[in-house]
């Protein structure tokens, strides 16, 4: 017997669980039996774009839908296998229906038979799939999706091995054909700090240059701390616990790496084609543990023990180790860039995800501190080259500067000892979970004109290329 989630209507967390002998048999209202939408066909009207929810294992999923979008029809069809993840995807979607400001509209539709994947193709529901969960089928997915027609909005990473980059390739090659867009979740482009640092770059006369730097003294170098445990949307977060087994969420260095990797290249070349066939050699790659306790494991996922599959990866005293940390060392066209991911457990008291980037050019640094001493705010510096006449450096600034605030009006500079600290209205500062609803918009943009920018698939291509081939490499270092 098939079981068939149908029109869960939020809020309330009243899931009607209906049971179904016949695939045919939907009880959903009538205003959510609509007609199979066109996936090839998308207008840029209102409710023109049908949304599908395929296997929500992350809680990125959910960050899609928190908040309504008027291209998007409020009902969105969910396939999925029965289980925790999806039903903790649609608990969170029933908080942003219920929250007291600015609530959502969404109505979810779920299906959990065990063809979920051949019940989205053959229903063919809405117009853009979107994923984020389980990396271990993340790839085939894809390619599933992209060959029944779907346009598809994928959390990173897309391809956590070698194997799994081939069969991307070759879902681009079909989306190419089709005219359909595959395109993923690039949230840190819209950390404000990360736009000011690539504004600032742009200008010759404060900037100067990109150095290239060398493989000891990288010209780039971006390095992110990530937690286990923390909070999202003012919940401590629950996850699942194939998360922490490398096969199914895929080690650090395809993981966090896909950001920072993506970053250098957006960037460094910003909207200039990179091929990865010619303009990527990796220098190195390196990969460590972070180990957990059982009560440690228990406290993120609410579970007393671990499950089978990740037995491979207990060590001595049950502690837990898991490769979620990695660095790669590489060069880019001419640039030397490095980035680096490491996991801890929990962040100290106050304290978050926190990242670090400096970007090295002929007259000054541009870099981005996220510590103890910033409040573990992330805060941009321009730091001017060793010599530099600080008078002249000072005009060409604020000479300078009008350029930025016609892209971003308040944004000021304020000079201190070791250069200029950028400062930011608060206005800019809206938080990790705010970017996923202006990717969002972005890919409803690129739906609406019926096209990427032609920068973009490559790109994407030379990003899992970078993150793949650097895995392989680092396996293979003794």
């Amino acid at each position: 017997m098939l079981k068939n989630l149908a029109t869960v209507t939020l809020p309330g967390l009243a899931l009607c669980l209906l049971f179904s002998c016949s695939s045919k048999n939907n009880t959903a209202n009538s205003e959510t039996d609509t007609a199979s939408a066109d996936s090839t066909s998308v207008a840029a009207g209102a409710g023109s774009i049908k949304l599908i929810t395929l296997d929500p294992g992350h809680f990125h999923a959910a960050l899609v839908q928190k908040t309504m979008y008027n291209q998007v029809d409020p009902v969105v069809h969910v396939y999925a296998p029965a289980g925790e993840d999806v039903q903790e995807h649609l608990k969170k979607i029933e908080a942003y229906n219920t929250r007291p400001e600015n609530p959502t509209q969404w109505k979810e539709v779920v299906y959990t038979g065990a063809d979920y994947l051949q019940k989205m193709v053959s229903e063919n529901k809405g117009n853009v799939v979107v994923m984020a969960g389980n990396n271990a089928r993340k790839t085939d997915y894809i390619k599933t999706a992209i060959d029944a027609g779907f346009n598809v909005l994928a959390d990173k990473p897309m391809a956590i091995n070698t194997q799994d980059f081939a069969q991307l390739k070759e879902a681009f090659a079909s989306a190419g054909q089709k005219n359909i867009l595959l395109y993923d979740i690039m949230t840190e482009r819209y950390e404000i700090t990360t736009m000011l640092q690539r504004e600032f770059s742009r200008l010759p006369e404060v900037f100067g240059t990109l150095q290239k730097g060398t493989p000891a003294d990288p010209a780039i170098t971006k390095e992110s701390v990530h937690h286990f445990f923390k909070y999202v949307s003012g919940a401590p977060i629950k996850r699942p616990a194939w998360f922490f087994d490398v096969t199914q969420q895929g080690e650090g260095i395809v993981d966090v790496t896909t950001h920072l990797v993506d970053l250098v290249q957006w960037e460094c070349y910003p909207e200039q084609i990179i091929d990865y066939n010619k303009d990527i050699a990796i220098n190195s790659a390196r990969r460590w543990k972070t180990t957990l306790s059982p009560s440690q494991f228990k406290k993120v996922t609410a579970l007393t023990s671990y499950p089978e599959f990740l037995q491979k990866g207990v060590e001595k005293d049950s502690m837990l180790g898991v490769y979620a940390n990695g660095e790669i060392n590489y060069k880019l066209k001419d640039t030397h860039a490095k980035v680096s991911v490491i996991w801890n457990f929990e962040a100290p008291e106050g304290a978050g995800d926190t990242h670090y980037s400096i970007m090295k050019g002929t007259k000054a640094n541009l870099v981005i501190r996220q510590g103890k001493e910033q409040k573990y705010k992330p805060q941009l510096y321009i730091e001017p080259a060793k010599g530099t006449d600080m008078k002249a450096f000072e005009a060409s600034l604020k000479g300078a500067l009008a350029k930025v605030q016609a892209t971003y009006p308040g944004i000021e500079v304020k000079q201190i000892k070791t250069g200029w600290q950028v400062e930011v209205p608060e206005k800019y500062h809206n938080g990790h979970e705010a970017h996923f609803g202006q990717v969002t918009e972005k890919y409803l943009q690129y739906l609406g004109e019926g096209k990427l920018p032609e920068w973009e698939v490559p790109n994407m291509l030379a990003k899992y290329y970078t993150t793949t081939k650097a895995l392989e490499m680092a396996r293979g270092a003794k």
